[in-house]
């Protein structure tokens, strides 16, 4: 198991002495199984790393993050980890002060595509928030803990009991190709009424109301039929549809112009604020985003320009719970609607994005997860989702605990990789379907 040892304070950090002291931090990367889910890049890989944060305070209370477990974010959270022992758990300024000043200058690495590749360009100051995140998460839930309070409470108190998340369709293969990974029951979905199948698993099991389609992958028609599909089987309940910026201007208008009377909002059609924005003046369907808008830099003109009405908020890579409540208070002033985005993660982040949830006044729009999707975890107890809601727990910090023999078993395999699955890849993952796939240029189509 990687762990980070105890080293000297970083000059310009505030140290502290005192139970809330940061004694140890452990860095624990893994691979969780993950199903052959389809989006416009390719085809989820067999396994997704992660990365679990422990900060350990000087009296043994012990707080757990999330993040994402890609090299790259490994290589900034080492040396984070080995400065953070010596500083309180409660300063969260001084975590981003700590950050900036151990983890490099952004301009050390240049834009690429992300991870993915479904969230927008990449920068290194976007990496850094993404691991920034996972160790706010973790001292919130050690302070938490060692006060008695769940975080929600201090994140400012409550605002709902319970909060709502939305069904997260995929087309998606019956097994990985080669028959890697791990098998389920899903089976494939491949066609309108293999996902309107897929829904009702969904409705009937965790008792969802309303359902967002990851769409980019076959020809804009054919997913103009599933949402139909949708919409006849569940009429009346929200639809979203989420190309990840697979489609032209043109075609964004016309699928907009097709399926207007059915879609709650039209997520991320096209690939660009200037994109967006040109969709966004000819139709009236509310567009979405957690691609053009992933930083606080980006807001502006995407909010000038009415590129977006909808922003899909992530603690992940906006930098933490609290950050994601001054998004919420900006999207509030400028009367923008706000969700919660989702990536292919575990309990801890599922946790967190239902405490920062809770918190939010303006939450417009049920949020969305991928957590039905994932059969492994690292907590003792997995959540429950009743009527396609969370209850918000009131247990000290964020509620769950780690299971460490389910840990050192994903960490296991993450110790066993030779480095295929160490780094998210969904088109190296479609090539062993389709040797000859290549990651499609934008627009596809």
């Amino acid at each position: 198991m990687q762990t980070a040892p105890t080293d000297s304070a970083v000059p310009g950090t505030e140290a502290a002495a005192g139970p809330l002291a940061v004694a140890e931090v452990r860095l624990t990367p893994i691979l969780i199984a993950d199903p052959p889910l389809l989006n416009t890049q390719g085809v989820h890989q067999p396994y997704t790393p992660r990365l679990i944060i422990e900060v350990v305070t000087a009296d043994g209370t012990t707080g757990v993050g999330e993040t994402y477990g890609d090299t790259r974010y490994l290589d900034l959270a080492a040396p984070l980890a080995k400065a953070l022992p010596g500083h309180a758990v409660s300063d969260l300024n001084g975590l981003f002060t700590l950050a900036e000043q151990v983890c490099g200058d952004p301009a050390e690495v240049s834009d690429s595509v992300d991870v993915g590749g479904l969230r927008g360009v990449q920068t290194a100051d976007k990496l850094r928030l993404s691991v920034i995140s996972g160790f706010e998460v973790a001292c919130l839930d050690a302070l938490g803990k060692a006060t008695g309070l769940p975080v929600h409470a201090l994140l400012g108190g409550k605002v709902r009991d319970t909060v709502d998340y939305s069904a997260y369709l995929f087309y998606r293969y019956a097994e990985h190709p080669q028959g890697q990974g791990e098998a389920d029951d899903w089976g494939a979905a491949l066609d309108p009424a293999g996902v309107v199948a897929q829904a009702r698993r969904f409705a009937d099991q965790y008792g969802f109301g309303s359902f967002k389609l990851k769409g980019g992958v076959f020809p804009p028609e054919q997913e103009i039929e599933a949402i139909r599909a949708l919409a006849a089987a569940f009429p009346g309940r929200p639809l979203r549809l989420d190309p990840n910026g697979a489609w032209s201007v043109e075609t964004s208008l016309t699928v907009a112009r097709e399926l207007a009377d059915v879609l709650e909002y039209l997520e991320d059609p096209a690939s660009s604020t200037e994109r967006m924005a040109q969709v966004a003046a000819g139709t009236e369907v509310p567009l979405a985003t957690n691609m053009c808008v992933t930083t606080v830099r980006e807001i502006e003109e995407a909010f000038r320009r009415g590129a977006v009405q909808v922003v899909l908020s992530d603690h992940h890579y906006w930098g933490g719970l609290r950050r994601t409540q001054q998004l919420a208070a900006i999207c509030q002033a400028f009367g923008v609607g706000l969700s919660m985005h989702s990536n292919t993660h575990l309990g801890i982040s599922l946790a967190a994005m239902t405490h920062v949830a809770a918190t939010v006044p303006n939450l417009d729009y049920a949020c969305d997860s991928h957590y039905p999707w994932q059969t492994e975890d690292v907590i003792t107890e997995r959540h429950v989702f009743t009527g396609g809601a969370l209850t918000v727990s009131d247990r000290p910090g964020l509620g769950v605990e780690l299971d460490r023999a389910a840990l050192h078993t994903l960490h296991r395999r993450w110790l066993d990789d030779d480095g295929a699955m160490r780094d998210r890849d969904d088109a190296a993952a479609m090539r062993k379907a389709d040797p000859d796939w290549r990651t499609p240029a934008v627009p596809r189509w």
